[in-house]
């Protein structure tokens, strides 16, 4: 790729330093990067470059350890890394700073904004004023953009004041994931499933993302968000869209931005008179994950909350192809497993010619179930019915086709940030979320955390270690189905 700059406001923190910086290491190893690009780390705390650099050899260390190929490349990849101190709150020190990045009019500047939403406003107006917002600019905003519909209308305002909406680039990492990026592929490049990709061959949908980690010292931030906010909003209702959108004309951006934004404006609505029968909110309590002893979310914020930890929502999405089709998001922390992965269920056969299950002369035959396996092991499955090998008639069993990408592909499989950022410097936006998709999924969420607080209802507790509360196993189990690793 051409040389390009990349600013990281918050670069000394923790998604710098866990995900950006790693991501852009690996393209460096693979040659995407090379000389003459420039990355700079941005923070309010004064240090040199070379403390800087120091800080990501640490952080990367352990990548370095693991691949002899990024273990010689980190010196020449350290030698790309800038710091520069500012104020993002104060004028002082930007024209300075534009004075040695604003060189070369043609060239590309990415301004990643991995700082909290309320300095997304002051950065933009701070790049504004001193010339950083021209065309070969893209800004890169991270979740949560707002805390609703309204607090998000506020931050796209503030950004559309100063940029065209194709430089804004709205990240959500799951859409970057390869399985999500399959998903298009095995719905679209196969003539196989798109023809029964309807209500008429599907009888559900479930979406985990299920996560073993408390709120591992975010709790005044988590504290404040919610499961609600934090995941359904962008990435459970991103994988929904993907799942359930009507084949895009083509792969332009604005082509399948415009799919998505379809579902999302279909979905039934959720508010006060029916939240109770569609939604389930949970909070762990203490318990025990992996054989280790954890404590309970009100313990780790250290007083009384009614925040939720764990959210399962029953969604209809309201037009032709899905109508009678629910859609079951789930999401949790603490939970058993810490997986994501999208479960189409398809209807069962009509009849069976292979005996009666009643009078014990055969199985049940179970429906055939296509598993998206985001993480951790990515790849995908296609459960059927077969024969038992042998004698003693024909006996059924469920069993698995297994795509797993490691084995099939080989290799490192590429973080999610890797592809996203890529796709950033070169301006492509299909990955990317739209200003009216935030505001979409904003208008179905708002209602739903409006019910719950007029409901003055405690979330439901769960044991930390477990699937969450009984209400959740309830919420489908009246439907007649089960979630999907309860069946496993």
């Amino acid at each position: 790729m051409a040389p390009f700059d990349l600013v990281i406001f918050g670069g000394t923190g923790d998604l710098a330093m866990r995900k950006l910086l790693p991501a852009l290491l690996h393209r460096f190893v693979d040659g995407q990067i090379g000389t003459g690009t420039r990355i700079y780390g941005v923070a309010r705390d004064a240090r040199s470059d070379e403390a800087y650099r120091e800080r990501v050899r640490e952080a990367v260390a352990g990548i370095a350890a693991a691949d002899p190929r990024v273990a010689e490349a980190v010196d020449a990849f350290l030698a790309l890394l800038h710091y520069r101190q500012l104020d993002l709150a104060s004028e002082d020190g930007w024209p300075a700073f534009a004075e040695e990045i604003g060189h070369g009019p043609d060239r590309v500047r990415v301004f990643y904004l991995a700082v909290g939403p309320s300095l997304f406003a002051n950065v933009a107006d701070r790049l504004a004023s001193v010339g950083l917002a021209g065309g070969g600019t893209r800004v890169v905003v991270e979740k949560p953009i707002g805390k609703d519909g309204a607090s998000a209308q506020v931050i796209n305002e503030a950004l559309g004041r100063v940029f065209e909406e194709s430089q804004v680039f709205r990240i959500d990492h799951y859409l970057g994931k390869e399985t999500v990026q399959n998903l298009t592929a095995l719905r679209f490049g196969n003539a196989l499933f798109e023809p029964l990709w309807k209500a008429e061959h599907i009888d559900h949908v479930q979406i985990t993302v299920a996560e073993t980690v408390g709120v591992e010292g975010r709790a005044a931030y988590y504290d404040k968000s919610g499961a609600l906010r934090d995941m359904v909003q962008n990435h459970l209702l991103q994988l929904l869209c993907l799942v359930a959108m009507e084949p895009p004309a083509s792969l332009a951006a604005d082509a399948i931005r415009d799919e998505k934004l379809k579902v999302l404006r279909a979905l039934r609505p959720i508010g006060n008179g029916n939240a109770s029968q569609m939604t389930v909110r949970g909070q762990y309590r203490a318990g025990a994950v992996d054989g280790q002893a954890v404590p309970g979310y009100l313990d780790e914020l250290g007083g009384p909350s009614h925040t939720e930890t764990f959210v399962a929502i029953k969604a209809e999405v309201q037009n032709w192809r899905w109508a009678g089709v629910p859609f079951y998001l789930r999401t949790g922390k603490r939970l058993a497993e810490r997986m994501s992965e999208i479960v189409v269920t398809f209807r069962r056969v009509p009849h069976s010619i292979f005996g009666d299950p009643a009078d014990g002369s055969a199985s049940p035959l179970a429906p055939n179930k296509l598993v998206i396996r985001l993480q951790p092991d990515e790849g995908v499955k296609l459960w059927l019915m077969n024969k038992v090998p042998g004698p003693g008639g024909m006996r059924m069993r469920e069993v698995a086709m297994d795509l797993s990408f490691a084995e099939t592909f080989g290799g490192r499989q590429p973080d999610a940030y890797e592809r996203l950022l890529m796709d950033v410097v070169r301006g492509n936006p299909m990955l990317f979320m739209r200003r009216d998709e935030v505001d979409a999924a904003w208008q179905w969420i708002d209602p739903i955390r409006a019910a719950w607080e007029a409901g003055h209802d405690a979330p439901k507790p769960y044991t930390a270690g477990g699937w969450g509360p009984s209400a959740a196993v309830a919420l489908i189990e009246r439907d007649g189905r089960t979630w999907h690793e309860d069946a496993q």
